[in-house]
């Protein structure tokens, strides 16, 4: 399975931004779907997983601005991303979960700046 992520750039702080996540190969179900981010000297975080079933999770800080969404047709996860701030600026990388084969894949990341 690879991960191919895309839809980061650039946005004044307030605006939005929305990332997509295509998995290429075949993914069992169940599954979780999910966007993490990193930024320099730091961890990197989870910010948003939606489960094959339906159950989403997210980090408090992007709760009500960040909204997860997938595809599963498609095999494709979102990550709406609106009023924005300078602290959201990170690298975004998609990370699938097959929960059966517990086996993680990761995208190669998207840059996200938000200005102030």
């Amino acid at each position: 399975v690879q991960l191919q992520a895309s839809g980061g750039g650039l946005v004044q702080a307030g605006g939005s931004l929305r990332l997509s996540c295509v998995a290429s190969g075949t993914l069992s179900a169940p599954d979780v779907m999910g966007w993490y981010r990193q930024v320099p000297g730091k961890q990197r975080e989870l910010v948003a997983s939606m489960h094959s079933g339906g159950s989403i999770n997210y980090v408090d800080s992007v709760k009500v601005r960040f909204t997860i969404s997938r595809d599963n047709a498609k095999n494709t996860v979102y990550l709406q991303m609106n009023s924005l701030k300078p602290e959201d600026t990170a690298v975004y990388y998609c990370e699938v979960t097959d929960l059966l084969a517990d086996v993680d894949y990761w995208g190669q990341g998207t840059l996200v700046t938000v200005s102030s």
